[in-house]
């Protein structure tokens, strides 16, 4: 049996992303708003790394987006 191959940018893209997420738990003088944006960037940026197999550019291309997809969430 093999065992899988990970590369160190996976790695940081992942620590990354359980960083912020993990971070997330201390916010809770957030406004709602606020609290969308962080949650959009970290599952951006958790879809981010998945989706470019850990690549440090998609990562962060993910958090901005789902950042800013989190912000507009219940805008009114």
């Amino acid at each position: 049996m093999q065992t899988p191959h990970h590369t160190p940018s996976r790695w940081i893209a992942l620590a990354s992303a359980l960083t912020l997420v993990a971070s997330l738990s201390a916010c809770s003088g957030m406004t709602t708003q606020e609290r969308n944006t962080a949650i959009g960037a970290g599952a951006g940026a958790v879809g981010g790394a998945v989706l470019s197999g850990g690549s440090p550019a998609g990562t962060l291309g993910g958090a901005a987006i789902g950042g800013v997809i989190g912000n507009q969430v219940d805008k009114k």
